[in-house]
Formats: C-alpha cells, structure tokens, sequence
C-alpha cells in the first residue's frame, strides 16, 4: 500500500512539471478543451498532443503534417498557401472573403460573429487561438 502511495504522490507531484508553460483553453461553459503549451504544442483535454504552432506560422497536425500557416500580417492559409481568413489586430476574426466570423477580445474571450461567447484562452495569442476555434 505504502508503494502504491509513493507512486501516486509522485505522479501527482510530477503533473505541474509536465503541464509547465500551458495554457487552458475553454468552451463557453468553462470547459477544458484544449491546453496550449508556450512551445506551440496543442493537446486535447487529456493532453494528448494534437497540434503544432511553430515559431514561423506553420501549423501542424499531431503527425507533423503541415495543415496551416499563420502569416506575420494576420493572414491565415491552408496547407496550399490558399487565404483561407484574416486576424485583425482588434481580435477580428475574418474568413477568407473578409467575412466577420468571430472575435478574440483582449482578455481572451472568444466570440462568434454575433458575440456570443463561444470559448475562452486568456495568455495565448490570438493567432493561436483563431487557429484553433476557427480554422
């Protein structure tokens, strides 16, 4: 029993180390969704690795298929280098006819065009988080 103790303790105090640097990703209900790692690592719930946003904008899926690129001016593409959305500095969330299809506000609130609250990931920027609420 005393080992069975040990091992727990230890893995429960190894679980900060191992989630160091993440950030929660929410649903409009507070809902974990997602962590975001400051390294550009996704994962699930479960932190299962299920992305990546590299330091050029490329992103990439849990195989390291290339399935996305983040552009430096906000524009966001497929893996064909096609505009598929905007991010404009305000947090405006365009797709890739400039229609408004969500918001990010300053705090991290994400919101749907009609701004309703949809998620939320305060600490990760935005490009990140447009990336993974809306493309």
């Amino acid at each position: 029993m005393k080992k069975i103790l040990f091992i727990l303790t230890s893995l429960l105090l190894m679980l900060p180390a191992f989630t160091a640097g993440a950030q929660r990703v929410t649903d409009g209900n507070y809902r974990t969704v997602a962590h975001i790692k400051s390294d550009g690592t996704i994962q699930d719930d479960n932190y299962r690795t299920i992305g990546h946003i590299k330091s050029d904008g490329t992103v990439q899926d849990s195989n390291y298929r290339t399935v996305g690129h983040l552009k430096s001016d906000g524009t966001v593409q497929d893996s064909n280098y096609r505009t598929v959305g905007h991010i404009k500095s305000d947090g405006t969330i365009q797709d890739g006819n400039y229609r408004t299809v969500g918001h990010i506000k300053d705090d991290g609130t994400v919101q749907d065009s009609n701004y309703r609250t949809i998620g939320h990931a305060d600490g990760i920027p935005k490009a990140w988080v447009a990336w993974f609420f809306f493309f």
